[in-house]
């Protein structure tokens, strides 16, 4: 299922198109509260979100979503300001494409999103009983699973100037939650590879079950921070670029036909900031995420 927050008619019938085309049954809606409504009666795998619309706009709905659904949130938007790229992101979108778009990117994105498996939410909150479905389209009788985990991809290939091969990729360790598997490095670092998971001055982390810990307390990441957080920690103190982690994100593993924007990099450095202030970490004496000016961020060193 997928709902489309969107005012303009063409563009609206646009995307009914394109994501009937990839599978999905579809609600159609013109404004931010029917979308609110369609979001909570249907609750769809993926939602795309226009920002400029009359009355409610695209960010404070998706701030409202992100109260009670994981939905994955596309933003489509004419907006091109870094500032408004930002502002989506930290509304709770996943990702942000500006119109005009390409119908195969969309649909490349979305599958990109889809392969990242969602994390569960603790304590939702209660939601009370669904208002009357909005008028919608006949669904077209294709269903849409949701695909297991996908392996983490292999470290993508540095597009910037001022990435180098030496030092600035490192392939993520696949961990085989077998103990004597842990690689040398790993425990020269004071780092415990074991059972699945990764430990790092404090931080517990395991990837399959997807939790993450700091001193023994619960950490509450989205998707992303999990996916970047793991991405550093188990690439140890090899460097991961920002184009690199933006590839990952969307489930590229080197760069083919897919362009890595400033906008791109741009996430990946508001969800890394995000990521070191639910950790506490600090800039100038980073116990996690170390920051490697021009280039993007690798695990600081293991506490003595």
């Amino acid at each position: 299922m997928a709902v489309i927050i969107e005012d303009d008619a063409d563009i609206r019938h646009l995307l009914e198109s394109v994501l009937t085309q990839a599978g999905f049954d579809v609600i159609a809606t013109s404004n931010g509260h029917d979308g609110i409504q369609a979001v909570r009666a249907y609750e769809p795998i993926v939602t795309t979100l226009d920002v400029s619309m009359p009355g409610m706009d695209g960010f404070e709905v998706a701030k409202r979503l992100r109260t009670f659904s994981q939905t994955y949130i596309v933003m489509l938007t004419a907006r091109d300001e870094e500032i408004d790229t930002l502002q989506g992101l930290e509304a709770g979108a996943d990702d942000y494409l500006t119109k005009p778009f390409r119908p195969r990117e969309l649909r490349a994105r979305i599958d990109a999103m889809l392969r990242r498996p969602r994390m569960a939410v603790a304590d939702a909150p209660v939601v009370a009983a669904p208002p009357e479905p909005v008028a919608a389209p006949a669904p077209v009788a294709v269903a849409v699973v949701e695909a297991p985990p996908a392996p983490a991809p292999a470290p993508a290939v540095a597009i910037t100037e001022q990435s180098t091969r030496t030092g600035a990729h490192a392939a993520p360790g696949v961990l085989d939650a077998v103990p004597d598997a842990a690689p040398p490095a790993a425990r020269e670092a004071s780092e415990d590879w074991g059972e699945g998971w990764i430990e790092h001055n404090g931080l517990s982390l395991n990837r399959e079950m997807r939790l993450a810990s700091l001193d023994g307390k619960d950490l509450e990441l989205t998707r992303t921070e999990f996916d970047l957080l793991v991405a550093v920690v188990e690439s140890r103190r090899r460097v991961r670029t920002k184009a690199d982690l933006a590839l990952l994100l969307r489930g590229e593993s080197y760069v083919t036909a897919y362009y890595v924007t400033e906008a791109d990099k741009r996430a990946v450095e508001v969800h890394m900031g995000n990521l070191r202030k639910k950790l506490g970490d600090s800039l100038t004496a980073p116990r996690w995420l170390e920051t490697v000016r021009g280039v993007g961020y690798r695990l600081a060193a293991a506490d003595e």
